[in-house]
């Protein structure tokens, strides 16, 4: 005869089992469906937004490929009904002008961090600067044309590749001020308290300490800020103009690979427009590796 004790704790464990939840994926179960209707409307929307950057990038390489060669790439523009010539003073005039921009941009932007996210980080004057310098990240760039045309154009009778970098420097100061305040923040406080608990000052902890660890960041953002400075073109047309010619001096008119593909892009030659698409896919591969570089340099060290 079976105990009633043990028929109780059976009929216990029954109902105890039956209480527990399956843990088994059901198919058809409502989170199921609508888990799967969700993640095929997210792959078919990153799909949708894939297909005008594959078509660019397809387009680029099959127009602007083929006439990708030592002449075009060191060669001097062609004029109307020339054949062959190529645009080697665009790429140094854009290595030039984002070079200027770049000196321009990334000590101040440095320095601007240093004062915002550990010499001043709670002052009125901090929090003025992080609002400007956010209102700058959406700065239409012919604006800062307009701006470098009056400031250093008027001012110095001409066109030139400093007009052109100090415009650039302008787009390019705002994302690196926020970015290296943002890689500095994340320096673990406990690493500058220990060096301070050792006896360094502010500044010792601020060149030993903050900028080696937020070093990545720092970089990231700067790589990021030339990237873009280096595909702008509106703020060009008021600044550094355009030149045939390699440059010699940094007071001239300046070419870069933006306005030239503006320019040749509109004549009605074959030859002009082939060169356009070539100049493209060369700014679309410099912008490309400046943007590896980033994400390299940021990559956490594991």
């Amino acid at each position: 005869m079976i105990p009633v004790a043990s028929m109780i704790d059976d009929d216990a464990a029954v109902t105890a089992a039956r209480a527990i939840p399956r843990l088994e994926r059901q198919a058809f179960e409502s989170r199921a469906l609508k888990s799967g209707l969700l993640t095929t409307l997210t792959w078919a929307a990153a799909l949708l937004a894939a297909v005008p950057l594959v078509s660019v990038l397809y387009m680029l390489i099959v127009e602007g490929g083929a006439r990708i060669d030592l002449e075009a790439l060191t060669a001097l523009p062609p004029a109307g009904f020339e054949q062959g010539g190529g645009f080697g003073n665009a790429i140094v005039g854009t290595l030039l002008m984002v070079g200027i921009a770049s000196a321009i941009a990334v000590p101040l932007g440095i320095i601007a961090a240093i004062y915002l996210s550990i010499l001043g980080a709670h002052t009125r004057v901090a929090r003025v600067s992080r609002f400007l310098a956010k209102v700058l990240t959406g700065l239409p760039s012919i604006l800062a044309g307009v701006f470098a045309y009056a400031a250093v154009v008027l001012w110095m009778g001409s066109y030139s590749a400093i007009a052109g970098g100090v415009a650039l420097g302008m787009l390019m100061l705002p994302t690196v001020v926020l970015t290296a305040e943002e890689a500095m923040k994340e320096v673990p406080q406990r690493m500058k308290d220990a060096a301070y608990g050792m006896g360094c000052t502010r500044s010792q902890v601020i060149w030993k300490v903050v900028l080696p660890t937020g070093l990545p960041g720092i970089l990231t953002g700067v790589m990021l800020a030339v990237a873009g400075a280096a595909g702008e073109s509106a703020p060009l047309l008021f600044t550094a103009l355009f030149s045939n010619y390699y440059v010699s001096e940094v007071v001239e008119p300046t070419a870069s690979l933006s306005i030239l593909i503006y320019n040749f892009s509109a004549m009605p030659f074959d030859n002009q427009i082939s060169l356009a698409w070539a100049a493209s896919l060369v700014l679309v591969f410099m912008v490309l590796i400046i943007n590896i570089l980033a994400r390299l340099i940021g990559q956490p060290k594991v």
